[in-house]
This record gives C-alpha cells, sequence and structure tokens, in this order.
C-alpha cells in the first residue's frame, strides 16, 4: 500500500474533500501512475452534482497524465518511467459498437468506474471516478486507460490531450467533419470550447464566430483562432446570422450543454448545415424542434461523445500538430492550482470564468 493526498468525493453534491486515500500495488493488467497535471473538466462538475451518476465515495479526476511506476502482470506497453496520458473511455474491442469500429461508443468503457479501486486512511472503499482517478498524486488504472505521451509533448502539457483536446478535436474533425473554406461557430469558450476553436482553424475555416456569456474571454477565443466573438444573448442566433450575410455558419458546435444554447446554436446554422452537441446537459435540459422546420431547413444535429475519437490513433495526430506549433496546448490554460484548488476551479467553471484549471503536482 501507499499513502497518497486525493481529492474525494464523498457524496453526491458533498463538497470534495482533500484527505489521504491508500492505493494497492496494480494487480495484473494494472498500471500505478504519479500524476504530473491534471485538467478540471466540466464533466467532474457533473459527476459531483449529480448531472452524471457515479458510484460514491469518488476519487474524480478524468483528464491527466504522468509518470508509470509500477506495472502489473501481463503489462507490456508501457514500463516503470514511461510517460503516460490517461484514457478514462478505453474500449474493449468486442462489443457491438466496437465491431462497428466505432470505439467511443464502447459499451463495456466506464465498467471499472463500478469497482474499489483505494480506500480513505479509515478503510472506506473508494471509486474511481471515470475509471482513472486523476485527482490524486497517485492512480492505479486498469493498462488500457494508459497510452504513451507521443515525443516532443510536455507531460504536464500532455493531461490536456486525455479529454479537452481530444474531444473538440474530434468534434471538428470526425463529428462535424469541418472543411477548408467552411464557416463554423462554437459555442462555449471553456477548456473544451478552446480546443474546437484551434481545432476548426487547423482544419481551414474561413470564419470562425466564437460564442460566450462572458465578455473578458474574447481574448482567449481569438488567441485560440476566433475571427469574431458574440457575447451570448437571446439574440446570438440573430447575430451570428448577420455575421454571415444573413444565412447562417456551415458548422455549429456547441460545447455547453444547455437547452438553450444547443437552440441557439441549430439556429445559427445555415439550410443544411451541421450542429454537433458536444457540451452534457442534465436530463431536465429538453430541447424542442416541430416538424416544418426539420422539413424545411434540412439541417443535420448530431451528438458527440469524447469526440467521436480513438485516442490510440488521434493522440499520434495530435502531437504532431503540438509539434508543428498548430496546437497551443498551454493556450487552453487560465489557472495552474493545487488539489486544493479544485473546489474553487469548480465555482469558477460554474460563473463562466476562464479556459481550462490544471492541477500540476
Amino acid at each position: 500500500m501507499v499513502r497518497v493526498r486525493a481529492a474525494v468525493l464523498p457524496a453526491v453534491g458533498s463538497p470534495l474533500e482533500i484527505t489521504e486515500i491508500d492505493l494497492p500495488e496494480p494487480g495484473p493488467g494494472q498500471v500505478r501512475v504519479r500524476l504530473a497535471a491534471a485538467g478540471v473538466c466540466h464533466s467532474d462538475l457533473s459527476l459531483s452534482d449529480g448531472t452524471m451518476r457515479v458510484p460514491v465515495p469518488a476519487v474524480l479526476g478524468h483528464e491527466g497524465a504522468g509518470t508509470v511506476v509500477s506495472v502489473g502482470e501481463g503489462v507490456t506497453h508501457v514500463a516503470p518511467g514511461d510517460g503516460v496520458v490517461l484514457n478514462w473511455a478505453p474500449s474493449c474491442g468486442s462489443c457491438h459498437a466496437c465491431g462497428l469500429g466505432e470505439v467511443w461508443l464502447c459499451g463495456n468503457a466506464l465498467k471499472g468506474a463500478g469497482a474499489v479501486y483505494a480506500r480513505r486512511a479509515d478503510g472506506t472503499d473508494l471509486h474511481p471516478g471515470l475509471n482513472v482517478a486523476a485527482f490524486a498524486e497517485e492512480t492505479v488504472v486498469a493498462a488500457g486507460c494508459v497510452l504513451p505521451v507521443p515525443d516532443g509533448v510536455p507531460l504536464t502539457d500532455a493531461a490536456l490531450l486525455g479529454c479537452a483536446v481530444l474531444t473538440g478535436y474530434g468534434a471538428v474533425h470526425h463529428a462535424a467533419r469541418v472543411r477548408e473554406g467552411e464557416t463554423v461557430a462554437v459555442f462555449g469558450a471553456g477548456g473544451v470550447g478552446l480546443a474546437t476553436l484551434q481545432a476548426a482553424r487547423i482544419a481551414g475555416a474561413a470564419r470562425i464566430v466564437a460564442v460566450d456569456v462572458s465578455p473578458a474571454k474574447e481574448g482567449l477565443a481569438r488567441a485560440a483562432g476566433a475571427t469574431e466573438y458574440v457575447v451570448a444573448s437571446d439574440a446570438t442566433a440573430r447575430d451570428i446570422r448577420g455575421l454571415t450575410g444573413g444565412q447562417g455558419v456551415d458548422v455549429a458546435v456547441e460545447c455547453v450543454g444547455r437547452a438553450v444554447t444547443i437552440r441557439a446554436a441549430w439556429e445559427s446554422t445555415r439550410r443544411g448545415g451541421r450542429t454537433t452537441v458536444v457540451g452534457i446537459g442534465g436530463k431536465d435540459q429538453q430541447v424542442t424542434f416541430n416538424a416544418l422546420e426539420l422539413f424545411h431547413w434540412g439541417r443535420t444535429l448530431s451528438g458527440c461523445v469524447y469526440g467521436n475519437a480513438d485516442p490510440a490513433v488521434d493522440l499520434p495526430v495530435l502531437a504532431e500538430h503540438v509539434r508543428a506549433g498548430r496546437l497551443d496546448l498551454t493556450g487552453l490554460v487560465t489557472d495552474r492550482i493545487g488539489l486544493d484548488g479544485i473546489p474553487a476551479a469548480f465555482e469558477n467553471m460554474l460563473a463562466g470564468k476562464g479556459g481550462r484549471a490544471l492541477v500540476v503536482f
């Protein structure tokens, strides 16, 4: 056993507790990782408040990178000393979705989240939130949850590849399939939204409109690739259509997960345009359409899970963009914090402040 500090969610809706936990040595097919950094994602907030279900008590955190400390029997693709990115949704390779090549929809990806992986100092069982429990100095995960950090990517920055960047890049390149010269609107300028803006720029979008409730994020959005910035209001869709000669954008990517934002993204796209929903909303967020508008506008509305990406395939592609200077990972980070700073990072997300907060160990 090894004792480390971690951010524990004792119950849904309760504040996080920064405390010590006991980790076992890795068993067969497991890997122990010392975290270098972990991003604070809106999905962690959704897990803590019950929007998404998670077995509790749990250690949250699903976007991280670190160094392999030890490996269990049968693990051969990484070794102690290797830098790794945590993959919170490892595909099983045998379910129906995996058989179709849609590994991001793997039906068994989150099986590990229900297991007991560690204990509090008082002996209470702990679950790994979204499989990897990255809000801790160290973690023990299944071998499928670690991928080698590609060459040329600093270990701390690599944490962002595990969720925000992979999701934003995949939303643009896999789900929406943005083509060179198209116009794109991105709703939400948090960590995933900023990554989506960069991905749209990499894809060669001619005009990129960033939308957010906060005027203070305009500089971040423009640095990521936005050519226009719209402060969200009841007139957002009309404003975007005004910027595009009344037509609307070719593609809208919604990174917020609210009914009003999804509806605005839909209304911002041209006839025949595509709207991709990345944000995770609650069941109470009901979006309605009438039958006539579905026919008349001919738009496509689609969901997007984990960027519709295959991490093993896409991480080397993202690394090449980093090495070439096309993808700026540090530009996504607005706050570098310790474990104690996670609750404040949650509050900032609720208030719509900043981009990505990064826990640096």
